[in-house]
């Protein structure tokens, strides 16, 4: 497989040619629990430019999805604080999947099967341009950060804790 090879459409490449965003397709061999460090060896770009999907819920079971840095975690607890929710956790893969229409490891926020909430680390907007899933596992789009506060409506977040095996 090599960066370029061509995809299939996803519900995620459709929601981004129908909103007219531009973004570069790269495929990468999925390795399971790889995650965002495979992905950016094969693209020979530094982990923290490589954004992950992960969609939790809230105190009631509702989803949200969360974007962050691939070389950092989630503190759900400081996401928590500034959603304005009592907790936030991990939902199972089985809810993250029928909450996103994504198989876990191929989540991307584009084209999601309900309209949740979405949060996603402040800093990933200083990036020029970011990896994210493209709605496939070993499929990632390079699209410009905006694009997640201008056509989805992501609320910047301070909540990044430094990988722990790092």
């Amino acid at each position: 497989m090599s960066k370029k090879d061509h995809v299939s459409e996803t519900p995620a490449t459709a929601w981004l040619k129908k909103n007219k965003i531009p973004f570069e397709q790269n495929t990468y061999p999925y390795v399971e629990h790889g995650g965002t460090s495979q992905a950016a060896k094969f693209f020979g770009v530094d982990e923290h430019m490589v954004v992950k999907t992960l969609i939790m819920e809230d105190e009631h079971g509702h989803p949200l999805v969360i974007l962050m840095h691939g070389d950092c975690e989630v503190s759900t607890k400081n996401l928590a604080r500034q959603a304005n929710l009592k907790s936030i956790r991990p939902c199972t893969p089985e809810q993250a999947q029928r909450n996103s229409g994504y198989q876990v490891g191929g989540t991307s926020p584009f084209g999601t099967k309900k309209k949740m909430p979405l949060y996603a680390e402040a800093t990933i907007f200083d990036l020029p341009k970011i990896y994210i899933n493209g709605g496939r596992r070993g499929f990632n789009v390079l699209i410009d950060p905006e694009v997640l506060e201008t056509h989805l409506g992501a609320v910047k977040v301070n909540c990044a804790l430094p990988h722990e095996n790092k």
